[in-house]
């Protein structure tokens, strides 16, 4: 026996869903049924739930951090700390 399941969303929503689904070949109930689905499949919400990032907050840190004094690794600075941490943990290893 199959369920019915009522959801209120305002209108610009529910077109817009409507409109998404419909191009990637679904209806919105698939869509849904396809939600339910994969929740019970990943034994929860099967995407992350956060809180919203506060950026300007984090921008704000980082010049500060800066101004302070603090340094940033490029991505090959960072590269070359890595293998030299990892060198070392071999070496270690291997005592």
């Amino acid at each position: 026996m199959a369920k019915t399941i009522q959801v209120r969303v305002d209108d610009k929503l529910k077109d817009s869903a409507d409109a998404l689904f419909t191009s990637l070949g679904l209806d919105t109930s698939t869509a849904i049924r396809m939600f339910l689905v994969a929740s019970m499949e990943a034994g929860g919400i099967p995407f992350a739930v956060t809180h919203v990032t506060d950026h300007d907050s984090a921008i704000r840190e980082a010049i500060e951090y800066r101004k302070a004094g603090g340094h940033f690794y490029t991505k090959d600075e960072f590269l070359t700390h890595m293998r030299e941490a990892i060198a070392e943990g071999t070496k270690n290893a291997d005592s």
